[in-house]
């Protein structure tokens, strides 16, 4: 009888533990058939990620009480259309031909711990950049797809992500909020702070309206560097959500890369409707971007989306779709259909 009443009570006991903590497997598979048109080359490709990225990944948390919370998140970008794993960039650095061959798998997308408590949330390891955060947020066509103009916008191997990070999210105060980041290169003392950076993003969100500023920098060599700002809003009319962004990168050694972007999101019978507008320049080069788009949601967890895009170049600007090429001063098109499913 003693025993069982042990048994109970240990196994009453792990329970209440357990029930203090999750640990949840999620990802997404995104598939899409792709098409590039240039004046110098055309492209057909099954692509991954022309919606949302392709991912793998866990995260837990474990209630360590007192309002303190501990957790991890782990995710691997995924290339279903070949069965490869996306490259990581360990350092902070351009990564060569041969390691990222070698890499396979990795948990490049995110790989963190952190502690949450009402001061906030402290997080380490490799994560999302503040700055990138505000470039995708208000994008019409967010991160992924022919439609984004965020590989224009971005610079440098920290444009999206940095390893060896340490992070600090305030807690929201009358809707405003501060991000902060640094991050290592970690190399040796003759080149200490190549790769070492840090980044900053202010938040403002009340009700239907959210604007955000970010700033960052990033060592790249010997007295070069690579630093961005952006200035965003959007707000939701209820009819349409609308959204801007003003996004300068700053080169040393060539010239300003200024880029901006209206757009908006229209729900509507059957899913939502979405169109942008992207120019960027360097220096006279000037690439200016149309896309529309629609997606289709068939269940709360499968998508089909279609996306259009067309970039007019001037200046001996040569930008191009979806592996596409242009000759410069000419106009590149491109088009994909897809379908994504989230688990």
């Amino acid at each position: 009888m003693k025993k069982s009443l042990v048994a109970l009570a240990v196994l009453a006991a792990s329970g209440a533990a357990m029930a203090q903590s999750s640990v949840t497997l999620f990802g997404i598979v995104d598939a899409a058939y792709g098409v590039g048109k240039g004046s110098v080359s055309n492209k057909t490709s099954l692509k991954n990620s022309g919606y949302n990225s392709s991912r793998l990944g866990f995260r837990g948390v474990e209630d360590l009480g007192g309002g303190l919370k501990a957790g991890f998140h782990l995710e691997a970008g995924v290339n279903n259309d070949d069965g490869t794993g996306s490259a990581s960039s360990a350092a902070n650095q351009a990564q060569t031909a041969a390691n990222v061959g070698t890499q396979g798998l990795t948990f490049n997308r995110r790989s963190v711990v952190t502690l949450s408590g009402s001061m906030g949330e402290l997080i380490l390891g490799r994560d999302y950049t503040p700055q990138f955060w505000s470039e995708t947020v208000y994008d019409a066509f967010g991160t992924n797809g022919v439609g984004t103009s965020i590989s224009a916008f971005k610079g440098g191997t920290t444009g999206v992500r940095s390893s060896n990070g340490i992070g600090w999210k305030s807690p929201s105060v009358g809707g405003v909020a501060l991000w902060a980041q640094s991050y290592m290169g970690e190399n040796a003392s003759t080149a200490a702070k190549v790769g070492n950076g840090n980044g900053f993003r202010i938040t403002f969100d009340q009700g239907k309206f959210s604007a955000a500023y970010a700033d960052s920098s990033l060592t790249t060599g010997a007295g070069t560097t690579n630093k961005t700002s952006n200035l965003g809003a959007s707000y939701d009319l209820g009819v349409a959500k609308l959204m801007a962004q003003s996004n300068t990168t700053k080169l040393t050694g060539a010239a300003d890369i200024k880029g901006r972007n209206i757009g908006a999101l229209v729900p509507m019978a059957g899913g939502t409707f979405r169109v942008s507008q992207a120019q960027t320049d360097q220096a006279g080069k000037i690439a200016k971007q149309t896309s529309v788009g629609f997606v289709n949601p068939l269940s709360k967890r499968t998508d089909l989306y279609a996306t259009y895009a067309r970039v007019s170049n001037s200046g001996g600007s040569a930008v191009a779709l979806n592996g596409a090429s242009t000759a410069a001063n000419a106009s590149s098109t491109g088009y994909e259909f897809g379908v994504k499913h989230s688990f």
